[in-house]
């Protein structure tokens, strides 16, 4: 039987959401995980995980990140560098790219404190991480906020430069996919009901 839930469920009312809204976690759409690297202003490199965007194209390819929080360094990055570069990692890297949550110092340079290593993108001046099977370089495009007075902006960037591994697109159709392809997040999904709720977890997607 279908149910419906518009207001917030008494279960879930009590549970920790870290700004996120309950619908969030009763949902749990899954989305893609990427490593979203740039320069802070003090030169340094700056590494974001990342799972709120989308893509879109019309003549040209877009990537829009549905909330970025206006104090943090990927505003800093977008907004005043105007460049950035979308990594996305597989399942034989994602410790390394998780490690960059903990090393986000400011005065720190967060790829190689964590163990990855980069090297300057051809069409934008940002780091393009070498342990990431699929790379993006972008250019920013527009921002506005999610709502009248939000922290949160929508950002839309413009796709420039494409990396990716040659044996990703050539030796397996689905290269790109399964068990080494890309990784989604499965962000903590709550029953609604019983107040159940599980970590979250990476998939994959098996082509049917």
């Amino acid at each position: 039987m279908k149910k419906q839930f518009f207001n917030t469920p008494d279960k879930v009312k009590d549970i920790e959401l870290w700004g996120f809204n309950w619908l969030e976690y009763v949902t749990a759409v899954p989305a893609p995980l990427v490593l979203l690297t740039g320069y802070k202003n003090n030169g340094l490199a700056n590494a974001t995980m990342d799972s709120w965007f989308c893509f879109s194209s019309e003549n040209d390819f877009y990537c829009i990140f549905g909330s970025v929080n206006k104090y943090t360094h990927m505003y800093e990055v977008a907004k005043n560098q105007k460049q950035l570069v979308i990594n996305f990692c597989g399942k034989d890297n994602i410790d390394k790219c998780m490690l960059t949550i903990e090393n986000n110092g400011y005065d720190t340079d967060e790829l190689a404190l964590s163990g990855l290593h980069y090297h300057n993108g051809s069409k934008v001046n940002a780091p393009v991480v070498e342990e990431c099977f699929l790379n993006l370089e972008c250019e920013f495009a527009w921002e506005k906020p999610l709502f009248d007075g939000s922290d949160h902006f929508v950002i839309c960037t413009k796709v420039v430069n494409v990396w990716i591994d040659e044996e990703r697109y050539k030796t397996d159709p689905f290269g790109r996919y399964g068990e080494n392809g890309y990784l989604y997040n499965i962000h903590a999904p709550i029953d609604p009901e019983t107040e159940e709720q599980i970590k979250s977890r990476y998939g994959v997607i098996k082509p049917l």
